[in-house]
Order: structure tokens, then sequence, then C-alpha cells
């Protein structure tokens, strides 16, 4: 049965949603095919829905339209949807894959053996479960456990979608404040920007607005400062200019400066912020930030006072000792900062690659490891400890690992009250390593051990705030070596040279190599160019050539997020070429994720031992209970649907991303699109996470460009005054 469309009346429709085309949980939009009551063939229905699924009963007004493409609809200007009554409908509800634990399978066998009162047995007489065949206890403890999470996370879209807010983060709402959530998003909506991420300012204010906030309350002033200081904090700082936070807050807020200004100072007086000089700029702290650069310096001031933890030891004896054991003569430079370690209760060893950085650490390791010091190895990656352990031969943990986290309460087990139980600690890719993480492991550091801190300084910063190891080497306040004498060995490399040429402002040699190279220059005029390019190079011509495997060896490292160019557009691309995704798959939060897919978390979770930048591949994809399984380092991982926000397809990745990790071939798309991120080292950073290969795909200006621009940007941090001036000893 049919209907002419008829814009101008208003209809009502009801029915039974057979499937979900289409359901965007950030804007709500939705494509339903509906078996509506008086209509013969199913109507495609067009609307906007928090939350909805197949089997649901549903009640729609608005009219009908003949759409060019996709033929008649009802447009719908209002949804409204109920749990399902016919065993049909619930049947159909049940196997959508809303309650994790309950598929197609367990939907059919609890409808045959409870009928239309499911729903009622789940609410009221859950024990009833183990009726059906095959639900023993643990499968019935999660369904009851996911039906009652489900209704508060519908609970939670509902509010959302009428406060005209997308409501894709509903899951990781509930997962942080739990059956509390609405209540808490009605009395304070800006806490949203603080504890969930991917949840901005503009959302929690839109929110605000329609609660009747007003503009001018304090509590939303407030909240614009954090704001504005925590988008600072992404950026690298650890504080801000005053002169730069006031036209900020001023700005997003749109009130008057000497309200921020009256406001800010009430801040100042609670301490949540606090102001500082950093050179001679006026500068405001976000409290925490301050109070951890500041227990850095005193840390490390602290160690670096205190008695050696071994018997002094003669370098002229233990050096060809350690030698005649390594089997390697040691150079000048070498041998003067491995004398230089053995006096040193706090050293910084830093310097680019090919330049002996290993090979000191292991004669260190070689010579007090026979005096029976004990020796703990740390870095801040899975991939850069597991690098470590393999040079030196000794354990290696991450920093998370080593401080042993506490999921349950936050923050590690390891602390001042639980030291770490070493006389040497030594801290590999420490140019990763931020202000939070950095404090949490000089507080888990005992007094009477020593430090030693590698690294290399002319990498980009650590992800998180501050800058530690810069403003370590810069204050001159701590012993340190810069090596940069490059070793016949590593001089054969073009990936060394290239990375050492860009890093002293020199152009890489971009011509093509005469035979075997490890690293190459590929031109491309445009990203129209670049791409097919890019793919061809990994689907095609790296593994033909140097046998390497295209999803697993070979790593795109982008200069950026965004463009054609970007991480981004080049994850779609090479998914589809590397790893199509066939009926197995899950659409989360505007990407596609497959068995095969190579994916990377993108923030540190704690309860699953996960971190940012880990990167793991997916092994299957399970509709039935809602979960996708990756494995990390050979770890299973299990993910809800609704947790997905946290992983991304990895095939492309940002070189901010890559760091501390080593890729066996790395490909590098360099165009003068990336313009407002073409510095020095970047570049720099993204050569060397090259292990034997490293392609450059682009323009030789936009690598000029790269490689003249020095400047970085400059983050606002007082570690390093901080260290030129604080008195040690305080904690």
């Amino acid at each position: 049965m049919t209907r002419q469309a008829d814009p101008t009346t208003t209809e009502l429709l009801a029915g039974t949603v057979e499937r979900v085309t289409f359901h965007n949980a950030e804007s709500g939009f939705c494509v339903l095919r509906v078996k509506a009551r008086g209509h013969r063939d199913l109507v495609t229905i067009v609307g906007h829905a928090a939350s909805i699924s197949a089997g649901e009963w549903l009640t729609a007004s608005g009219e009908w339209t003949n759409d060019r493409t996709h033929g008649q609809q009802f447009k719908a200007r209002f949804l409204k949807t109920s749990a399902p009554t016919t065993a049909e409908g619930i049947e159909r509800y049940l196997a959508s894959g809303m309650i994790r634990g309950i598929g197609p399978v367990y939907a059919k066998k609890m409808v045959a053996a409870f009928g239309e009162s499911v729903f009622d047995i789940i609410e009221a007489s859950p024990d009833r479960l183990r009726e059906v065949p095959g639900i023993g206890p643990v499968r019935a403890a999660r369904i009851i456990r996911a039906w009652a999470d489900q209704k508060v996370v519908r609970e939670i879209m509902v509010f959302l979608h009428a406060h005209g807010v997308g409501t894709s983060r509903a899951v990781r709402i509930f997962k942080t404040y739990g059956v509390d959530a609405v209540q808490v998003m009605s009395e304070n909506p800006y806490r949203l920007v603080r504890d969930i991420r991917g949840i901005g300012f503009k959302t929690a204010d839109a929110i605000a607005m329609r609660l009747g906030i007003e503009p001018t309350a304090m509590i939303r002033v407030r909240a614009g400062i954090s704001y504005a200081l925590s988008e600072a904090m992404d950026d690298g700082h650890c504080g801000l200019p005053t002169e730069q936070l006031l036209p900020l807050a001023v700005e997003l807020l749109g009130v008057q400066a000497e309200l921020v200004t009256t406001v800010l100072d009430l801040e100042l007086a609670d301490g949540s912020v606090v102001a500082d000089q950093v050179g001679d700029a006026a500068c405001i702290f976000l409290a925490g930030l301050y109070a951890a650069e500041r227990g850095i310096a005193e840390r490390l001031l602290a160690l670096r006072q205190g008695t050696l933890p071994w018997d002094w030891i003669d370098p002229a004896k233990a050096l060809p000792w350690a030698e005649q054991r390594v089997g390697l003569t040691l150079a000048e430079s070498q041998r003067h900062a491995v004398a230089l370690a053995l006096a040193s209760k706090v050293l910084v060893i830093t310097g680019g690659p090919g330049v002996g950085k290993t090979t000191i650490i292991n004669t260190i390791l070689r010579i007090l490891g026979a005096k029976g010091v004990r020796i703990l190895l740390c870095a801040p990656t899975g991939r850069a400890a597991k690098r470590m352990s393999e040079t030196t031969g000794l354990e290696a943990r991450t920093i998370h690992r080593l401080l042993e986290v506490d999921p349950k309460a936050g923050g590690f087990k390891r602390g001042l009250e639980n030291p770490l139980d070493c006389d040497l600690l030594v801290i590999d890719e420490a140019s990763m390593v931020d202000v939070p993480l950095m404090h949490a492991l000089l507080k888990a550091v005992p007094p009477e051990a020593a430090l030693v801190v590698v690294g290399d300084v002319d990498q980009l910063p650590s992800v998180g705030p501050g800058q530690v190891l810069s403003d370590m080497i810069a204050s001159a306040a701590l012993a340190t070596v810069r090596l940069t004498e490059i070793f016949r060995q590593a001089a054969a490399s073009r990936i060394i040279v290239s990375a050492h040429r860009i890093n002293s402002g020199q152009m890489p040699e971009l011509t093509k190599p005469e035979g075997d190279s490890d690293f190459y220059f590929v031109p491309a005029a445009d990203p129209e160019m670049a791409v097919p390019r890019i793919i061809d190079l990994v689907k095609t011509r790296i593994p033909q050539r140097f046998g390497l495997d295209p999803i697993r060896d070979i790593q795109v490292l982008c200069p950026m997020n965004r463009g054609g160019v970007g991480a981004r557009s080049l994850n779609i691309e090479l998914q589809a070429a590397l790893n199509p995704a066939g009926e197995r798959r899950v659409e989360r939060f505007g990407w596609t994720f497959a068995p095969g897919d190579k994916v990377m978390q993108i923030e540190n979770d704690y309860e699953k031992e996960v971190y940012n930048g880990d990167i793991g591949f997916i092994t299957d994809v399970d509709p039935e209970q809602g979960e996708l399984t990756a494995s990390f380092d050979g770890r299973a991982v299990v993910y809800g649907f609704g947790e997905l926000d946290t992983l991304v397809p990895a095939y492309a990745a940002t070189i901010h991303k890559s760091q501390g990790s080593e890729y066996p071939a790395v490909v590098i798309p360099v165009l003068t699109q990336h313009y407002t991120m073409l510095q020095r080292n970047l570049l720099y950073t993204g050569v060397t996470r090259g292990k034997r290969l490293v392609v450059l795909v682009g323009q030789p200006k936009a690598i000029a460009i790269a490689v003249k621009n020095a400047s970085g940007r400059a983050r606002w941090s007082k570690l390093r005054e901080w260290l030129q001036g604080v008195s040690p000893g305080a904690r």
C-alpha cells in the first residue's frame, strides 16, 4: 500500500522498528525501516532519536516526502519509542546487541522460555534467567548488570538529546558518574568538560543554557577559565601568561573582561590556580601542574645532593674491564659519559641516533651490575621498554607498570610511602615523559638511589604538558652528557645521516640512491598525487622489495591529523586498501572496526592496562556480546562497543603519537598543506622512527620549510627556573 506524498499534511505513524538502517549517536539522526500499522510494506522513516533499537514500538508525527535518491520517506518531526510488547518485537530488540551478553541466539531462547514477560523477569525475578538453556550464573549476572547499565545509559542519552547535545559519549558519562549521571549533569554540566574526554566547553555550555544557567553565572565563568587553561595544557603548556589567558576566556565566554578578572581573583584565592612569573611574564598555572613541576625540581635537587649508593669505582680500571666484556672499544666521549655516570647521583645523557647511547648504558649496567647494584630500567611506552629490554638483556618496564597502577584508587601504588626497591633507576626515551608522570616517578625513587635519564632532546617534547628533559638540560643544574659523534657503523645508514642533517638545519639527500638504501624520497606535487603513491608504497612496493608486512611492519606517519594527507583521511584510504571490512564489523564514533585492523589506544586506561599510543590488532568483533577484542603485544583486551571512542585505526598516525616507537618501515607525507606543523623537530622525530626504511613522500619545498623552521613551539613551564633556584630537600 503506498501513499502520495503530501508535505502539507502532518500524519501520525505507529509501528515496530524492523531495522535501524542508520543511527548517528552524535546528532541522533536516524533512518529506520518500520512495520507501520495500516501499511502492507515496510516504510522508511527519517528523524532524530537519542537511542533506538530494532523491535521497539515507535510513534512518529511528520509528513511524507519523495526523495530523489531514496524514494518515498516519512520525515518525522517527532519520534517516541517505547519498549516492545510483542514476542517478535522483544526478540528483535534483545537480538539487536543493545544488551551485552544477549545476541540473536539467546534472544530466541529467552523469548521461548518467557514469552512477552521477558523484561519483567529480568527486572523482578532475574534468578529465573537460569531456567534458559545455556545461561549459567556468570552470563545471568552479566545480563542483569548490562540491563541495568543500559537503562541508565538510555536515560543519559535522552537527557543529552533533550538538551540539544550529541549522545555518543553516553557510555563514557555513565562509566564516570554511574547512576547519578543525570543528577550530576543537571547540577553542574561544566563537570563534563573536566571529566569526559571528547566533551568540550561549548557542549557543556549548550546544556547549561537549556538548564537556565545565566551567561554571567560564577559556575560558568570559573569553568571557562579552567577550560582555557586545560586547552593550553593540551598544547603542552603548564600555564599561560595572564595577558593571553584573559582575552581567551573573554572570547570563549562572551562576557566583560572585568568579570573574568574578578572570578580569576576568586580562583587564585581558592587555590584552584596559581599566579607566578616565568621570566618576565606573569603567568597563571593550574594548581596541580604547578605543584608537580615544583615537586620534580625539588626531588631532582634532593637526589643530586645525596651520597652515591655504591662505593667509589675507579674508571681507569672499570672501563678496560667493561670494554673486554662488551667487546667494544669506547670512544673518548663515551668513556667520559660512563665515568660521569659512575660518579653522579643524577645524570642526563642526550644525543641523536647512532651516537652510542645504548653502548654507554650497557657499559654502565655491566660495571654496576658486577658490583651488586640493584638496577631498575623503565621507559614511557611498551614499545620503548621492549626495545630497552632487547638492547640491555635486562627487564625493562613501562613507567606505569613500574609504579604499579592502582585502577581502583587511581594513581600508583609506588610513591613516597612505598618507594621502588633499587639503587639505580635508568629512564629511557625521557623526551616523551610529561610533568605529571615524571613527578609520580620521582616520588617513587628512594632518596639514596641514583638516577640516569636518557633521551633525545631534539625530538618533539611530550604529548602531555611540560618539556621535562629540555628543562633539565637547559637548567645546567644537573650533570649532563651531550653526544654528537656518529659512529662508523651508524654513518653507513642514510636514515641516521639524514636525521642528523635535518637536526643541524641541512636538507637530507633527496636524489635517488644508487643500489639499495634505507632512505628514499618519492616526489608528489599535491595531495591528489601523494595519496595513491602512499597506498601503492604501503600495499605493494615496500612489501615486494623489502619483504615487509604492509599492516604490521609499515607505519605511515603524518605531520597532522587533518587534510587529504592527514592521518584521519589516510587511515580511511589505507584501511579500505589493506583490510576491507567484511560482515563482522562495528561502526562507532566515525570509524569502522573489523578483525585484522591495526588500532591505537588514545587515552590511558588503567583498568585495561593499555595506554595512550599503544598499538594493537583487532582479533574479533562480536555483535552478540557487543564486544571488540584487540591484541596488544599478545595480550587480549576487550572493549564494549560504547568504549570504542578510545580506539582509532592506526594504519596512519601523527608523528606526535609515534614517539617512543620504532617501526621496520616508515612512510612520511611532507607537503606544504601541512604548513602550520612543518617544524624541524617534527620531521626529525618522524625520520628517527624508522629502523630499516624511511620514505618521504611529497615536495622538496615542504621538506625545506620543515628543516629551516627550528622554532618549534615554546612551552610555558617553570621547571627550568625551579631547578636553577629552589632549595633542595622539600617534597
